[in-house]
This record gives C-alpha cells, sequence and structure tokens, in this order.
C-alpha cells in the first residue's frame, strides 16, 4: 500500500497511524483468504485422490480375479502398464473397469 504527496510531511501522525492499520487489518484478510484457499485445494485434492484410489483398487481386485495373483502383483502389472502406456495409473485403471463393467465405480464416502 503507498501514499504519495507532492510535498514531503503532508500525512499528519494520525493518518499515517490509521493507514498502517488498515494495511494491517488488509494483510491479515489477505493472509486468512490465502489459508482458506490452500485448504480448499487441498481438500479437492484429497477428495480427487480418494476418487482415483477407488477407481485403481477396483481394477486392481479385476486383475487379482483375472490373473489369480496378489495384490502385490495385480498393482505392479497395473504399475507396468501405466508405464509402457506413458498414461495414469487411474486411466489404466478406468480403462479396464470399462472393459469389465457397464458403469463406472463410485466413491462411498461423504464429501
Amino acid at each position: 500500500m503507498n501514499f504519495f504527496a507532492a510535498e514531503p510531511d503532508v500525512f499528519a501522525p494520525e493518518t499515517v497511524h490509521r493507514a498502517e492499520a488498515f494495511a494491517d487489518l488488509a494483510s491479515r484478510a489477505l493472509r486468512l483468504a490465502l489459508r482458506i484457499a490452500d485448504t480448499q485445494n487441498l481438500a479437492d485434492d484429497l477428495r480427487a485422490a480418494m476418487a482415483s484410489r477407488t477407481t485403481i483398487d477396483v481394477a486392481c481386485g479385476v486383475i487379482m480375479a483375472q490373473n489369480r495373483c496378489s495384490q502385490d502383483e495385480a498393482m505392479a502389472l497395473l504399475a507396468k502398464a501405466s508405464s509402457h502406456r506413458n498414461q495414469k495409473l487411474r486411466d489404466v485403471a478406468a480403462g479396464i473397469l470399462g472393459r469389465v463393467s457397464d458403469g463406472g465405480v463410485r466413491t462411498h464416502f461423504d464429501p
């Protein structure tokens, strides 16, 4: 926040004090707004991660059933396919589920 005047010492000490108090309040409000935005972004990211994780876990279960393998082996196969196709793990998992099911999977938690 800047205040300009054509001559020096134009602002009275009370005016300077009130401007400083206003700047302090404005900076507090801005810091709070940034913290709220960060928290909202984190919540959105966690919600998306939970939804992606459900898709990945269900696809892992499909691989386990089809290949009669352990969860670790199924995850390794899924990760390998993701790497070879240069696709995100959740997209490969969604593709698998699309081939074995008519509908998508849902994450069962209250957002």
